[in-house]
């Protein structure tokens, strides 16, 4: 089809400037073994030169807790005002990968959306969708019934929009780490003022971490890139990640980290409890601060590596903690024993 993205060189070749793999080991080795640490952190410094960006972290140890009171306090923390909302469309854009009855650890869970409707809407947003357009089952609609997302969203009055089947625009490739020339765009996404995303806090069998970054694989329609976006995961997962979050960046994360997955996720992991939110304005110093959270090493995850003085800091001390700490949150989340994942696990580097 004419609409289909289109190869940017005439070789195939790639832009060059995503960290290879033996780069990405040899860092994530380098600090998970506590040697080179001076070294590796200093590479970051550099990339990073100038660089700051503010994350919050808040407890809420269930789904029956004050969640609107925590992302209001987040807000404040963050510096986000109302002149800065009001009137504005607000696109949230959740996890809503697959679904099985009663399984509150797959997707995000129907009460952060809830509350993060209701924080945009105290703030005087003009209007207010829900959005995603899963990578795996088909019928959307079975996916909101299951998740129970459809009763928060009627609950909530807001409309959801199936990405996987919204019009869409034809626009160039901001990234440059996948050979795609440009990149398919919902209308939905595209006429959006802030797309947010509120993804589940879970370890990804391939990627190692799947937090802001990679829940914004979601947007892209599967009726170009297929079920479960295998274009994307052929052209490589982190190097569509990057692509993608440097097309459309993100105003705001807010990540659920009340019930986590752990193990063989997106899907077939465990629940993993580490009882708080995330929120910040930038998406790669959100995901670096999740993976300290859960206990993995950072600097391993190779999304996070070429984001780093790309698309956001990564680097702790480039990061303004501010909320809870992450020692106080932080919950070891184990993860599947394979070899190119050697690098995530190990010692996590982050602020007490």
């Amino acid at each position: 089809m004419n609409d289909e993205p289109q190869v940017r060189t005439s070789d195939g070749s790639r832009s060059g400037w995503l960290p290879s793999r033996r780069e990405v080991l040899g860092l994530g080795g380098a600090l998970a073994l506590g040697g080179g640490i001076a070294g590796a952190l200093s590479w970051h410094q550099r990339h990073e030169s100038g660089l700051r960006s503010r994350v919050f972290i808040g407890r809420a140890d269930h789904y029956e807790a004050d969640i609107e009171s925590v992302l209001s306090e987040a807000f404040g923390a963050l510096g986000i005002t109302a002149a800065e909302i009001k009137g504005k469309r607000i696109l949230l854009k959740p996890n809503l990968v697959e679904t099985a009855r009663g399984a509150l650890h797959i997707n995000t869970h129907p009460r952060v959306v809830a509350a993060a409707v209701e924080t945009f809407r105290r703030f005087g947003a003009g209007e207010i969708l829900v959005a995603e357009g899963q990578g795996h089952r088909r019928d959307s609609w079975l996916v909101l019934e299951e998740s129970g997302m459809d009763g928060a969203l009627a609950d909530a009055r807001v409309p959801f929009v199936d990405l996987n089947h919204d019009g869409f625009g034809v626009v160039p490739n901001g990234g440059g780490a996948t050979p795609f020339a440009t990149l398919c765009i919902p209308d939905t996404v595209r006429t959006a003022d802030w797309v947010v995303s509120l993804p589940k806090m879970k370890t990804h069998h391939w990627a190692g971490i799947t937090c802001a970054m990679k829940n914004m694989f979601g947007i892209m329609p599967g009726t170009v890139y297929g079920w479960p976006k295998n274009l994307l995961h052929w052209a490589g997962i982190p190097e569509s990640i990057v692509d993608i979050n440097k097309t459309v960046p993100t105003a705001l994360s807010i990540v659920d980290g009340i019930v986590g997955m752990e193990g063989d996720g997106p899907i077939m992991g465990s629940p993993k409890a580490a009882g708080c939110l995330l929120v910040g304005r930038n998406a790669a110093a959100i995901d670096a601060t999740c993976a300290r959270v859960m206990g993995l090493n950072p600097y391993g995850v190779s999304y996070l590596t070429a984001a780093s003085g790309r698309l956001g800091p990564i680097h702790e001390e480039n990061i303004v903690q501010c909320g809870a700490t992450i020692s106080s949150v932080r919950a070891q989340f184990d993860i599947v024993d394979v070899p190119h994942l050697e690098s995530v696990r190990g010692r996590s580097s982050g602020n007490a």
